[in-house]
C-alpha cells in the first residue's frame, strides 16, 4: 500500500507543480498574459466548457470512490484498483484545474481563478496519504 500511496502523491504533486509553473511563467513575465482578452465569443465558450467540467469534476472527484461498482472493486482488487481510480481521480480534480490556471492567464477573466481555487479547495479531501489509502480499501460496517 505504501508504494501505491507514493505513486498516487508523485500524481498529486506533478500536477500542483505544473500549475506553480504556469502562474511562475505568468506572473514572472516570461509568457504574456491577456493574449486572448479580444475574443470574447472563444473565452464565453471556454468559460461555459470549464464552468461544467469544474464543478462536474469537484462533483465526481469526491463521490468516486462512493460508487458501488467502484467502492466493490476497491474493496476486492486492493492496490491496481486504489492505482486506476486514485489516478483518475486526482485527474478529474487537477487537470481542470490546471487548465483553469491557464485559461485565467490568456482571457485575465477572475472566473477561471475562482473555477482553479475551488478545485484546489478539494485536494485536501483526496490527498493520498497511506491512511487514507488503506481506508478507502476498507469494507465500512453497515451498522
Amino acid at each position: 500500500m505504501k508504494k501505491i500511496s507514493k505513486q498516487l502523491m508523485l500524481v498529486f504533486t506533478l500536477l500542483l507543480v505544473a500549475m506553480v509553473g504556469v502562474i511562475v511563467l505568468y506572473e514572472s513575465g516570461v509568457l504574456e498574459s491577456g493574449v486572448l482578452t479580444n475574443s470574447k465569443q472563444t473565452e464565453f465558450l471556454a468559460m461555459t466548457g470549464m464552468e461544467l467540467t469544474s464543478l462536474a469534476g469537484a462533483f465526481l472527484g469526491l463521490r468516486l470512490f462512493k460508487f458501488q461498482k467502484i467502492h466493490d472493486e476497491l474493496v476486492t482488487k486492493k492496490e491496481p484498483a486504489l492505482l486506476r481510480w486514485g489516478i483518475l481521480r486526482l485527474l478529474i480534480l487537477e487537470v481542470p484545474m490546471v487548465s483553469n490556471t491557464y485559461l485565467y492567464y490568456m482571457y485575465m477573466n477572475a472566473t477561471f481563478g475562482y473555477l482553479a481555487i475551488i478545485l484546489l479547495l478539494c485536494l485536501p479531501f483526496v490527498f493520498p496519504t497511506q491512511s487514507r489509502c488503506i481506508a478507502e480499501t476498507t469494507e465500512e460496517d453497515k451498522a
